[in-house]
């Protein structure tokens, strides 16, 4: 087997969730792309089916399937849909996310409670779903939680519960890792991405203040492509990081150097 190989994903199953834009876009075409088959979850169905329809035309099977991460059901019902109709699960790219900018002394605790809910809550339902799934079928899998530089650094940005919400993933990575990585062949870790462009990101990047503050913090002095998170995620969800297990990977032009 080649190195190239190492990164392919023939043959697999990968669930991404927050799959209807930004990001989860970017994830479901890259592991299309290196041979998996995709499972998409997100709340807005007319969009998730947009992706499938991009996925399909790449020659691989995609199932689209309405969820809200912060119910379990609905985390249960993508897993169980995903076995149902494509065979199994290998992959689990936990994506879906919100984000809120806010002075911590003005913040509605609502607020704050529906980006953990979402953002670490939602997670962690899906990571148990996934895992559960991978231990009946008698096989392992990989689960890359994207997290973000903010869960391992600070930022002139006033977003505590999205930072909260970020550095909680990278402890239950840890956690889920030592859990299943040597007795269930589960292998768990984290991408931690600074600022790229995406829905959630635009608006502070369309500022012109909030984007000097991004870049200022940023050695490359640029803002991230989509796709140069790419090589990061097949590293992470393939064979070819098949000895990486409970590690967090900064994506981020530099972002973790301060």
């Amino acid at each position: 087997m080649s190195v190239l190989d190492l990164f392919r994903l023939d043959g697999k199953v990968a669930i991404v969730t927050g799959a209807s834009s930004g990001l989860g876009v970017g994830f479901a075409e890259t592991l299309a792309e290196a041979g998996a088959d995709l499972v998409l979850g997100a709340r807005r169905v007319d969009r998730l089916e947009e992706v499938k329809g991009k996925i399909e035309a790449m020659g691989r099977r995609c199932l689209a399937v309405p969820t809200d991460v912060s119910k379990v059901e609905d985390c249960e019902n993508l897993v169980a849909r995903a076995v149902a109709e494509l065979g199994r699960v290998d992959v689990l790219v936990n994506n879906a996310g919100v984000g809120h900018a806010a002075p911590a002394h003005r913040e509605d605790p609502k607020d704050f409670g529906r980006v953990l809910d979402i953002n670490l809550v939602g997670a962690y339902y899906m990571a148990q779903a996934f895992g559960r799934a991978c231990i009946e079928g008698k096989h392992g899998g990989s689960i890359v939680n994207v997290s973000s530089v903010l869960g391992l650094s600070g930022s002139d940005i006033p977003q505590v519960a999205y930072s909260a919400s970020k550095a909680g993933m990278l402890g239950m990575t840890r956690d889920l890792a030592m859990q299943w990585s040597a007795r269930r062949g589960i292998r768990v870790n984290a991408l931690a991405p600074s600022f790229f462009s995406s829905e959630l990101t635009d608006p502070l990047l369309a500022d012109e203040v909030g984007q000097q503050k991004v870049l200022s913090r940023t050695p490359l002095g640029r803002i991230g492509e989509p796709q140069e998170l790419s090589g990061a995620l097949l590293l992470l969800a393939s064979d070819a990081g098949s000895y990486i297990t409970g590690v967090t990977l900064p994506v981020d032009g530099g972002w973790t150097l301060h």
